[in-house]
């Protein structure tokens, strides 16, 4: 059996939560298809042409192992995003969890909002009063406090359509590209808009991702002493903006090199897209493309989270993939146990 087959079968036995029945099926799929979630069609020929070509020794387009990197925004693309952002949920129901040691907040905006979850009051305070929610809400702990809280959030927490876990409403067709791609040799990141302490405490767990792998937003933080024990304390300001053009920025600090390949679902994405593509050498650029009402969502140009306009418009101009929900997937979310 080649190397890279076996690699794949091995994360499918990992992390997979089928029935025998079931699990007998994705692993002779594995076998033979490292993208077994993909339906047969232009978007899944693309990227298993695009990594053959890049990894078979002799190629024109090959690259070296070490220049092997995939980079990946997470909502939307590694899991879903609708109808609101999973780091904003836990933001609201922090503020709710602090609101007892905050008597004031009853008749402070947006806070008041928050706690009367009334969340068009919430937004209606635009993005102002989404910054003094996240400040309240991620900063004033240690760094060993925020990890503690965000993995104590995930054992509860749970998405307001599905009644799943946050953390089991990722997408199992890219959970299969995660484990190709590194079967394959790349290395694969998270660049997200989200904070790097939301998502690092439970990126290595669902996904496979290190918490080295992770880029995205940071809140600056302050090294001192408590109690002669060194912490690190978050504080109320940003160290990056890490969605948009901050994407590229903050792959250039953490990773140092430019991504081979780049996968996004939104306009936020679109720098990180841009960036990737435009240097020598073979890149790829794929967009999620949400199409699915019956199994997820719908949405694009309108979408008040996660819009897509721009990307769709300058994207297929540009060589970048779509890969279509409705038609591209086979199944959106793994299986339960």
């Amino acid at each position: 059996m080649p190397a890279n087959r076996l690699l794949v079968l091995l994360g499918v036995l990992s992390v997979s939560c089928s029935a025998p029945s079931a699990l007998t099926e994705v692993v002779t799929a594995a076998l033979n298809d490292p993208l077994p979630s993909w339906h047969e069609g232009a978007a899944k020929t693309a990227l298993i042409d695009f990594v053959t070509r890049t990894t078979m020794a002799g190629a024109s387009d090959f690259v070296p192992p070490s220049e092997r990197t995939a980079v990946f925004d997470n909502d939307g693309t590694l899991w879903a995003e609708q109808p609101l952002y999973a780091q904003f949920a836990f933001a609201l129901d922090r503020i709710k969890a602090l609101a007892p040691q905050h008597p004031e907040w009853k008749t402070m905006q947006p806070f008041a909002a928050v706690i009367d979850g009334d969340l068009n009051a919430v937004l209606a305070n635009g993005e102002a009063g989404l910054m003094r929610i996240l400040a309240a809400s991620h900063t004033g702990v240690t760094t060993d406090e925020f990890d503690a809280i965000v993995t104590q959030w995930f054992t509860s927490a749970r998405h307001p359509g599905t009644g799943r876990r946050y953390d089991e409403m990722i997408y199992q067709p890219m959970l299969e590209v995660l484990r190709y791609l590194r079967a394959n040799g790349y290395k694969t990141f998270i660049v997200s808009g989200g904070g790097v302490e939301f998502i690092r405490p439970w990126a290595e767990r669902v996904y496979g991702i290190p918490p080295e792998q992770v880029v995205g937003s940071r809140v600056k933080v302050r090294y001192e002493l408590r109690n002669d024990t060194p912490v690190l304390l978050r504080l109320p300001e940003f160290d990056l903006n890490g969605d948009k053009a901050g994407k590229p920025v903050g792959i250039l600090q953490v990773i140092g090199r430019r991504p081979t390949i780049a996968f996004g679902n939104s306009d936020d994405d679109f720098e990180m897209l841009e960036w990737t593509t435009s240097a020598r050498g073979p890149r790829l650029g794929v967009i999620v493309h949400h199409t699915d009402a019956a199994r997820e969502w719908a949405y694009d140009r309108d979408s008040h989270v996660g819009r897509l306009a721009r990307v769709l418009d300058e994207g297929p101009k540009r060589g970048w993939l779509i890969a279509d929900i409705k038609r591209d997937w086979r199944v959106v979310y793994p299986t339960r146990h």
